[in-house]
């Protein structure tokens, strides 16, 4: 039993994606307001996307900043890439759990508040010579 175990634990290690990556969970904005960042960054360079980000008004620039510094980070020392040679492959956010809350209107009633949060995740790829 525990054979097959390893063998399942070897195949998925030689199978998982080679790319580096990072993500961020929970981060307190609306998947909206950061996939309107994202769409801005995806296929640029790595330089260039974060010179994007950092001259950018929107809200959601700095949480999409912090994590493509640290894909950047994680392809320098664990994959041992050039900061250089990256490109930003793929970018996407997935909703988070919604905090509801309720604002107390005229006559009894509430209305609900949902208090929207994001899964950020950026992989960074080798730019194709």
């Amino acid at each position: 039993m525990a054979t097959r175990s390893r063998e399942k634990a070897v195949a998925r290690k030689a199978n998982a994606d080679k790319r580096a990556k990072a993500v961020a969970r929970y981060i307190r904005i609306s998947p909206s307001k950061v996939r309107i960042v994202l769409d801005v960054i995806r296929g640029q360079k790595y330089e260039d996307a974060v010179a994007i980000l950092k001259n950018m008004p929107n809200a959601a620039t700095e949480s999409v900043l912090k994590v493509l510094e640290s894909a950047g980070a994680n392809a320098e020392n664990n994959l041992g890439l050039n900061k250089a040679d990256l490109v930003v492959a793929e970018t996407f956010v997935d909703g988070g759990p919604i905090l509801k809350r309720f604002q107390p209107v005229s006559k009894g009633r509430a209305h609900s508040i949902k208090k929207r949060t994001s899964h950020i995740t950026v992989i960074l790829d080798e730019a194709k010579a």
